[in-house]
């Protein structure tokens, strides 16, 4: 389950009208079911020295395959079926660890808020899932 983008060195990916980058990806965003698909049109770009091709993964951009994960996401790892996530909701909130379903599309977030960076990180560390 991958998609390919569109991403400027700078850091954004290509927006549907092939010369803005947004800084996020959505589905306004360019988006190709193969390497071979995005080369082709990487090629007809201007400046496409300052442009590469990467791979959009739940593990690697877990908002864009669970809609109801919102916040910043620090952290990701996969056990098993599930994607594991550390997020803060909102800027200055508690942080929280999500699990993502990878079937079901559904984010649960564990009950324990956690206050500062270390300890998300070590309580991340030790996750499992039952």
């Amino acid at each position: 389950m991958s998609i390919f983008a569109l991403q400027s060195i700078a850091g954004g990916f290509l927006d549907e009208d092939l010369q803005n980058f947004n800084k996020n990806f959505d589905d306004w965003c360019v988006q190709f079911e193969s390497y071979d698909d995005a080369m082709i049109i990487l090629q007809t770009l201007e400046n496409n020295k300052s442009i590469v091709i990467v791979e959009i993964t739940p593990l690697s951009y877990p908002k864009y395959f669970f809609s109801s994960l919102q916040g910043t996401v620090y952290l990701t790892r996969q056990i098993n079926d599930k994607i594991i996530c550390t997020v803060e909701p909102y800027i200055g909130s508690s942080f929280k660890i999500a699990v993502c379903d990878l079937k079901t599309k559904k984010v649960h977030f564990t009950a324990t808020n956690y206050k500062s960076i270390p300890s998300v990180e070590a309580a991340f560390t030790n996750f499992g899932v039952v």
